[in-house]
């Protein structure tokens, strides 16, 4: 999604620095006087800007399409018309509104075949129904996962500043990790966590950063709206669908072979077929002395992807400083 932001705030303080607008957020409210020591925010026009933005003669917005290109073009024109300078790559010798971004995109071709199998039964799971599984972004060019054990490993953080270890013992090479959403005293825990605040270790991100970290063939995370703050259309929408990632030097590094999500009626019968229940895994992992649970369960993944480097873009806006132009303020 091409985005970006138009910085503003305190008129008093915006010609001091040069401001840079970036890749941030949506496009916001336009700099009609930039040096107005009134300068507001205009809600019609921010509406206006989303239904603009989000309306179906923009597609999407989704990078390396048509609708990013309208995007893009809409932005830049407001960047311009709001007083920026642009700030972008030069080409042929001037500054353009925008910076190339390569990006990593990857997609299955079909829907990839999933079974778990549950205490000896084999259990067929449908691509954005009981699990949403995404299209590898560690470099691979298909997903081929046969029978890897799973394990649930609480909130799957390792924090060593926090006091916090849900992988004490666990040697995760081979094995999927299932994982909480969020931080483990978002309800209630044992951790200094922030308590409703999500840190970093709450967000899924890190959770498939830190599951590569320990070696795991995967990292699944088991979806709860409260935690998430988001529903399962959510998941399903952003996950069982193309990917995007930047082009990093090592992706396996940072992405395990498998990410994904499950459904909690799914993490529950994961529980209970050995021999627990979600209620008695959750409360277990919101303590400090939790240690992996080995579940009765494994799972088998196998669908093929396209995966290639696209070049998407930043819109970038400059408002040149005054008294300090040589110093920057990135939004």
């Amino acid at each position: 999604m091409t985005r970006a932001f138009v910085p503003v705030g305190d008129s008093s303080v915006i010609p001091r620095f040069s401001f840079l607008a970036s890749a941030a957020l949506i496009a916001a409210v336009p700099l009609a006087a930039q040096t107005a020591p009134t300068a507001q925010f205009d809600t019609a026009r921010l509406s206006q800007h989303v239904q603009t933005l989000g309306s179906d003669a923009f597609e999407g917005r989704a990078p390396a399409t048509a609708g990013e290109t309208k995007t893009v073009a809409y932005i830049s024109d407001q960047f311009a018309k709001a007083g920026l300078q642009p700030g972008g790559d030069v080409v042929n010798g001037q500054r353009t509104w925008t910076q190339a971004v390569p990006l990593l995109r990857s997609e299955f071709t079909a829907n990839p075949h999933i079974t778990a199998n549950i205490a000896g039964k084999a259990t067929a799971l449908t691509q954005g129904e009981e699990i949403a599984v995404r299209s590898p972004t560690n470099g691979d060019k298909a997903m081929a996962i046969d029978g890897a054990p799973l394990v649930f490993a609480g909130y799957g953080v390792k924090a060593p500043e926090r006091g916090w270890d849900d992988f004490k013992g666990l040697d995760a090479k081979g094995k999927i990790l299932v994982v909480l959403v969020n931080d483990p005293d978002f309800e209630g825990g044992e951790g200094d966590f922030g308590g409703k605040a999500m840190t970093y270790y709450g967000r899924w991100t890190y959770k498939y950063e830190e599951g590569a970290r320990q070696g795991a063939k995967g990292v699944l995370v088991i979806h709860e709206t409260e935690p998430a703050s988001y529903g399962w259309a959510t998941v399903k929408n952003s996950n069982a669908t193309a990917m995007f990632d930047i082009v990093r030097q090592n992706p396996a590094a940072e992405h395990p072979p498998l990410e994904g999500w499950i459904q909690r009626d799914l993490a529950a019968q994961l529980f209970a077929a050995s021999g627990t229940s979600f209620e008695a895994m959750k409360a277990a992992a919101k303590r400090k002395d939790f240690k992996p649970v080995p579940l009765k369960a494994n799972l088998t993944v196998h669908g093929d992807a396209k995966t290639e480097i696209v070049t998407t873009h930043n819109v970038v806006g400059i408002l040149p400083g005054t008294e300090r132009p040589d110093e920057t303020v990135i939004y």
